[in-house]
């Protein structure tokens, strides 16, 4: 069995590889080759989660799960909030073949799934890219997001104010102006917006949303969290990673329960990644992709963290 450690991905994995992992993997589950297991989530207390996310890609020889969860006291002790393993067995024996550390995977993958969806969604002529959240990942959101269009010009919202220098510094190294502005001016600016939050109150709002904007909604993963107004899923063209975990844990919980969005009319990216579906109807349309973050997405990046581990050196193999 291989071992990767965390301190080993920062050096071997980077955004594009994490990009074409998830793609990847994105288009199998489209094609029905891959399918991810019900998630097992439990709150613990005190504001920490912990969870299990699973599944198997039967065409590329993927089974595994992640473990791990949020834990808010964690910033106290130096270490990130967001703490994860990736697990990898032989889907035809079950002998374990893997053990990465996911924290970093974790923070690409999620960054990897909502620049896909800029690439296949967002107009081509996008300029101005607004981020609502600026917590540890939306550093890694603005660093994917920009490899996908010509974006000008950064705008940024977050509940805690002085947390924006995170985004500022970001948008700085790369080479973009960065403005603070309120909701409503960011929905009026913003061509893309990015929403990366651990929210239980709609944030953004329907009024807020011009048309022709595309939203990558990645922070709800989690029954009662909520990131967007209801409404706006109800007139957007609505995408995501897995049906499954939209309507149950994702942003389009709230808005299938209040009957504004149909279950069948949300849309797997993958279908758009194979072409069995043209993504943007129109310059005008709202498209809005609901990232609930699937398990695959986890043993994908895993796979490829092993894979350039073993070539490099880094990793470890033991008998198991």
């Amino acid at each position: 069995m291989w071992i990767v450690p965390e301190s080993a991905i920062p050096g071997i994995v980077d955004a594009q590889s994490a990009f074409d992992a998830v793609e990847a993997t994105f288009a199998a589950m489209a094609r029905r080759d891959a399918y991810n297991f019900p998630v097992v989530r439990e709150a613990l207390g005190e504001g920490r989660q912990y969870g299990f996310k699973s599944g198997l890609d039967r065409v590329g020889g993927l089974l595994g799960v992640k473990s791990g969860g949020y834990f808010p006291g964690n910033a106290e002790r130096g270490i990130p909030n967001h703490q994860s393993t990736v697990f990898l067995f032989d889907p035809e024996s079950g002998k374990p073949t893997a053990m990465v550390g996911g924290n970093l995977l974790t923070a690409l993958r999620t960054a990897a799934a909502s620049a896909i969806s800029i690439a296949r969604l967002a107009r081509v002529d996008s300029k101005v890219l607004g981020m609502v959240g600026a917590g540890h990942q939306s550093a890694f959101q603005m660093r994917a997001a920009v490899r996908q269009r010509g974006f000008e010009k950064v705008i940024g919202w977050n509940l805690h104010p002085e947390m924006l220098s995170r985004l500022a510094e970001t948008a700085e190294e790369l080479g973009l102006p960065f403005e603070a502005v309120a909701l409503d001016q960011l929905g009026a600016e913003a061509d893309v917006i990015i929403t990366i939050t651990s929210s239980f109150d709609a944030i953004v709002k329907d009024a807020h949303v011009r048309p022709g904007t595309h939203l990558a909604c990645m922070g709800t993963d989690t029954k009662g969290k909520q990131e967007v107004e209801a409404a706006l899923l109800g007139r957007a063209s609505v995408f995501t990673d897995e049906v499954a975990q939209s309507v149950s844990i994702g942003e389009a919980q709230h808005a299938v329960a209040a009957g504004l969005l149909a279950e069948d009319a949300i849309v797997e990216i993958g279908a758009v990644i194979n072409g069995a579906h043209p993504g943007r109807a129109s310059a005008e349309d709202i498209t809005l992709f609901d990232g609930t973050g699937v398990g695959l997405q986890d043993l994908a990046v895993a796979s490829k963290a092993v894979e350039l581990a073993v070539a490099h050196g880094l990793a470890m193999e033991v008998d198991f």
